[in-house]
């Protein structure tokens, strides 16, 4: 070995590369002197390797794979260092290091944090066993590192005994935010519980709700699985299976593991976006395998892997499918370059990783760019050693370099190295730190959590758990032109919990990954929802319908949203509330233009029939009925009512609701009144019977009977509109319509009104039927008879229709009411005397009338004078005579003046007399007639 070291003085390979460290200082990877000295542990090898397969003796092992993205982290720490030596931060104080190799295993890292813990300037590396560390001066002030957490963790818990401060430029394990455990831990990166929220953010705002997770069995992959799976139920993602890798086991046994993984995602053929929380030779390994069996999914890479050169090189890696990755803020790498560009192709000073890694570049210098990773990291120390060394170009090994650089990994690890370096001028201010003795570790750490630093143009600081809170930069992996290319797609910002990007293309990348399908069960479309089904997961579920007056508006809801069932409305399976329409009898509507063309006919009539009755006032049918004054009173009433009916159609108004029935109840009285007053009149005329005569004539006194009969409605109406003023109101008992109408306000005040309506018009329905035989061309009674039946049948047949009827066609049903008693009493009291003034004018003069009335009072008499006679048997009383009958007339009034003599067949007219001839006939008493 030693002829080795001469013969090839540019490549020194010391024994480190060859056997396990003879003294501490061997075991150096790394190191330069200062004033203050800061530790690095860095995982410059992916394992270690063992004679056997447990190892026999209490000994370092050698380690093995060369993981060029860790050594150049351990760069960018001397680089940092060399930048801070350099500038007037620390004036007069030099800052040096010792970096060591932990190889990813937490025996070597342990080893290495033991020779920081012992004591300065000791001739041999001792740790004293002290109550009090305060006043202890250990060989290092701060540590950096190390990579992974596990080893993080075993370090630091060494590290609290005597509160060095640990800043860890990558381990991001939740639990390392625990200052009771783990006091003098702080770290550059944001812990997992943001980049296992980003995940699942992401995740979710893709439309993935079932994925599964690959992750190493050790503390950090469990802890970030455990992580992961809150925030995953948070953002309603579901974790199909979990499958965990050893971390450290034989290969056999990891490429069981694997292909039990792999078994696994071929199997659950709905998980289309895996998860993987490994280690870089772990994902190396998994791909690997995954290529050959042509496993295509989506794979969300965790910051240890996503920004891999070694793995996204892999031949074939493009068949894997989309990789979308997580990683730390990065900054400005230009001066990192530059010194990437300036290393000596000789190496100064001690650092045997650049010496490994120059006899690597030489060993494979004649490997293509995409093999020359797995090259470097598949050659182990020995192997290096039976090589042949050829020289290699600087300018390629300055690009292989470059292209290696995981941005995010060296910023963080020269913003530690800032930060401790801060702190050390913080600490320095009033004292002098060339002497080594100036501070203990652990008032550098108080003041290291207290530092802030420029990042990017802003300001950081650790936090109460000690993280510095960056954020993540999301990548994704392209092939472009053949070739893998990590490219930035967005910006993961912590704060506002959303993605950022910086220009329109990386949006639609993202938007992108929606096209990719990760469903448990098919995406419930808007109108559905989901209904759990018997899986222990929520993302496993079954589609059904909303019922109605429900509805969702977006897909996978997990509830029905109820309407608004005053003013919405919704179908089965809706995906959205339909406002309900209003409704209401309106103008335009066929039936309303029916019952309004119903209510303008019955105007039209009544004007007819008062130019009629008008033009022919004079003759003894229109006399005959009560004269103009009742005649224009009762047609004004019709007119009344018809013109209520309007009331009813269009759209409800308070003014409407109040006026309708008041309108309609107080027309109708005024008109039953009038009637009842002409029924009073026609039997005071026609009546035989004496003390009916005395009777009748007592009563009848037709203003005050009207006035006092329509008062009593004006009375009810008034009350009604006082106390219980109808209004109006929405319906809402029609599921998708309102019903605007006019509530009533009181029912029972109705019904008061439409019965005392019904008492006026049974009254004159009697009187009508007792006077229904009296003579017929001028004798209404019959008629009133018939009007006053329809009204009744009318009304009787409302209250159970309109009881029964709901919605906007109820008002049609008094209105048809209405229409139906106005027709009928109309008709029936008018029509037969139109009849006979236009089409019977014979039958209309004086002649006619008396002649109808002669006829009338021969039947009526003689069948007076039988009874009479039956009568005066019993009392002694002589019948009455038969006389000569003589009638005189005088202006409008008829009287029967003494006894009229009835001489002959006919009617003869002398001086004003009218005399009837005939051998035989009654004396009629002198009685008033009807009015002509």
């Amino acid at each position: 070995m030693a002829i080795f070291c001469v013969l090839i003085p540019v490549f020194l390979i010391c024994s480190p590369l060859g056997d396990s460290c003879r003294s501490p200082d061997d075991f150096v990877g790394a190191s330069s002197p200062g004033d203050i000295v800061i530790g690095g542990l860095f995982a410059i090898h992916g394992k270690m390797l063992h004679s056997g397969e447990k190892p026999l003796k209490p000994m370092i092992a050698n380690c093995a794979g060369f993981e060029v993205q860790v050594f150049l982290q351990s760069l960018a720490m001397v680089h940092a260092i060399e930048i801070i030596n350099n500038s007037p931060l620390l004036p007069g104080i030099k800052l040096g290091y010792e970096i060591y190799d932990t190889c990813a295993e937490v025996t070597r890292a342990m080893a290495a944090a033991l020779r920081f813990l012992s004591k300065f300037n000791a001739s041999k590396d001792l740790v004293e066993f002290k109550c009090n560390y305060s006043d202890y001066t250990p060989r290092v002030k701060a540590v950096i590192g190390a990579t992974y957490s596990e080893v993080s963790m075993s370090v630091a818990r060494i590290l609290n005994l005597q509160l060095i401060p640990q800043v860890s430029h990558a381990s991001t394990a939740e639990i390392l935010s625990d200052k009771v455990r783990f006091p003098s831990f702080l770290r550059t990166v944001p812990s997992d519980s943001y980049q296992t929220k980003a995940m699942a953010r992401l995740i979710h705002k893709s439309g993935w709700n079932w994925i599964g997770i690959i992750a190493t069995d050790d503390d950090f992959g469990r802890l970030a699985v455990e992580s992961f799976g809150l925030q995953a139920m948070a953002n309603n993602v579901c974790i199909a299976f979990k499958e965990m890798l050893p971390a450290y086991l034989s290969d056999s046994t990891i490429h069981g593991k694997i292909k039990q993984a792999l078994e696994k995602i071929v199997k659950e053929t709905r998980v289309n976006v895996i998860v993987v929380f490994l280690r870089q030779f772990h994902v190396m390994r998994l791909f690997r395998k995954a290529i050959e069996r042509n496993i295509n999914k989506t794979w969300i890479a965790s910051d240890n892997w996503s920004a891999a050169v070694k793995i996204s090189t892999l031949p074939n890696i493009s068949r894997l499918g989309k990789v979308v990755g997580f990683t730390f803020k990065s900054g400005n790498m230009s001066s990192f370059h530059e010194f990437l560009s300036n290393l000596p192709t000789t190496p100064r000073g001690n650092n045997t990783f650049l010496r490994e890694y120059m006899m690597l570049m030489s060993t494979c210098s004649h490997i293509n760019d995409q093999d020359l990773s797995k090259c470097i990291s598949n050659h182990s120390a020995e192997s290096l050693l039976q090589n042949q060394i050829r020289p290699i170009n600087s300018l390629w090994r300055e690009e292989f370099l470059i292209a290696n650089i995981e941005p995010g990994f060296i910023h963080s690890t020269m913003l530690a190295v800032h930060a401790i370096a801060k702190a050390i001028q913080k600490q320095c201010k009033d004292r002098d730190c060339k002497d080594p003795y100036a501070f203990a570790p652990w008032e550098l750490l108080e003041i290291l959590k207290e530092i802030k630093i420029t990042d990017n143009e802003r300001e950081v600081y650790f936090d109460s758990q000690g993280d510095i809170i960056t954020g993540y930069d999301v990548l994704l992996w392209k092939e472009i032109d053949g070739r893998v290319v990590i490219t930035n797609m967005a910006e993961y910002d912590l704060e506002k919990d959303d993605f950022i990007f910086s220009d329109k293309e990386d949006e639609i990348e993202f938007m992108n990954l929606k096209n990719v399908q990760s469903k448990c069960s098919r995406k419930c479309r808007p109108g559905q929802v989901k209904k759990v089904s018997a899986s222990p997961h929520t993302c496993c579920y079954e589609c059904i319908s909303c019922p109605e007056n429900y509805y969702t508006n977006q897909t996978d809801m997990d509830y029905c949203i109820l309407c608004n069932n005053r003013t919405h409305w919704a179908p089965v399976n809706s995906s959205t509330c339909y406002r309900k329409m209003v409704q209401y009898l309106n103008w335009n509507d066929w039936f309303a233009v029916l019952l309004v063309a119903l209510s303008a006919l019955g105007i039209v009539l009544i004007c007819a029939i008062f130019i009629i009755f008008t033009r022919n006032v004079d003759t003894p049918v229109v006399k005959a009925s009560g004269g103009l004054t009742v005649c224009y009173v009762i047609l004004l009433c019709h007119f009344l009512a018809f013109v209520s009916t309007s009331l009813f159609i269009g759209q409800p108004k308070a003014y409407k609701c109040k006026l309708r029935q008041a309108l309609f109840g107080i027309s109708f009285a005024l008109c039953i009144s009038c009637i009842l007053i002409k029924s009073l009149k026609i039997l005071l005329a026609f009546s035989f019977d004496p003390k009916l005569q005395k009777w009748l004539k007592g009563l009848y006194r037709p203003i005050p009977i009207v006035s006092f009969c329509t008062g009593i409605q004006i009375l009810i109406c008034s009350v009604w509109i006082t106390v219980r003023s109808p209004f109006v109101q929405e319906n809402f008992s029609i599921r998708r319509v309102i019903i605007l109408e006019c509530n009533e306000g009181s029912g029972v005040a109705l019904g008061i009104m439409l019965g005392y309506i019904a008492l006026l018009a049974f009254i004159c329905f009697i009187c009508a039927f007792k006077g229904r035989k009296l003579p017929e061309n001028y004798n209404e009674a019959k008629f009133i008879t018939f009007g006053m039946l329809i009204y009744f049948i009318a009304w009787i047949i409302f209250i159970p229709v309109y009881t029964t009827t709901f919605g906007k066609y109820l008002p049609a049903v008094e209105i048809i009411v209405i229409l139906i008693s106005n027709y009928g009493i109309l008709c029936c009291t008018f029509f037969p005397k139109c009849y006979i003034i236009l089409y019977k004018q014979e039958a209309n003069t004086k002649s006619a009338f008396l002649k109808m009335l002669y006829n009338y009072s021969s039947k009526s008499a003689g069948s007076i004078s039988v009874n009479q006679s039956s009568l005066d048997s019993k009392s002694g009383t002589p019948p009455v005579s038969s006389t000569n009958a003589c009638c005189k007339v005088k202006g409008e009034k008829n009287w029967l003046n003494g006894s009229c003599h009835l001489q002959g067949p006919g009617p003869r007219e002398v001086r004003g007399e009218v005399h009837f001839k005939n051998t035989a006939g009654p004396t009629i008493p002198r009685r008033r007639l009807s009015s002509i």
